[in-house]
């Protein structure tokens, strides 16, 4: 890893700690606010690539960890990985790499900038929607005692506003693209 690759993880992992500004919204039906920090890890992938979109997640794991209260609501601490929202933590690492995963396959230099946000969006959405969904909901169930069915229900009210934030990951991407084409040099 270069030191380029580490400043550029380190910059979107404070990213998505100063997402964590914004405070959370909770729904009363289900245990797990909605937050903007979501959007960071999704913008890391697209950005950044699996890799260092990975790299990116792990710096924030870190900080929260070692106690800085660097998740929505100013929550950090170990007591973070206990939670019922910990699915979703964990899910974060796994939504970033397949985001930029699909995004490195997706979306070449030479296509349209249509296409490229296209490529970028489904990127945003199988990672940060679909993979980050399976890891969040399986641990709301197991933690909270329910079934599947109560958790992925309660689950897809965040749905509109996740489609929404894939939405600005994708022009996000497409915009550090043109000004900044990190894609070609993001293995």
């Amino acid at each position: 890893m270069s030191t380029r690759d580490l400043v550029l993880s380190a910059l979107f992992a404070a990213i998505i700690v100063a997402l964590g500004i914004l405070p959370p919204i909770t729904l009363g039906f289900i245990p797990v606010p909605i937050t903007a920090q979501s959007m960071g890890v999704m913008m890391a992938g697209v950005v950044l690539g699996a890799r260092r979109g990975s790299i990116a997640v792990l710096i924030v794991w870190v900080l929260v960890a070692i106690g800085l209260p660097v998740l929505s609501g100013g929550r950090g601490g170990l007591a973070a990985f206990a939670a019922p929202t910990t699915g979703f933590l964990i899910g974060w690492l796994f939504a970033a790499f397949t985001t930029g995963y699909l995004s490195e396959r997706l979306v070449k230099a030479e296509q349209s900038g249509l296409v490229q946000t296209v490529g970028f969006f489904l990127s945003a959405m199988i990672g940060g929607i679909v993979v980050l969904y399976a890891f969040g909901i399986i641990y709301l169930a197991i933690a909270g005692g329910v079934s599947l069915e109560p958790a992925f229900v309660g689950s897809m009210a965040f749905v509109p506003g996740d489609v929404a934030k894939a939405f600005v990951a994708a022009l996000v991407g497409r915009a550090v693209m043109v000004g900044y084409p990190l894609l070609p040099v993001r293995a």
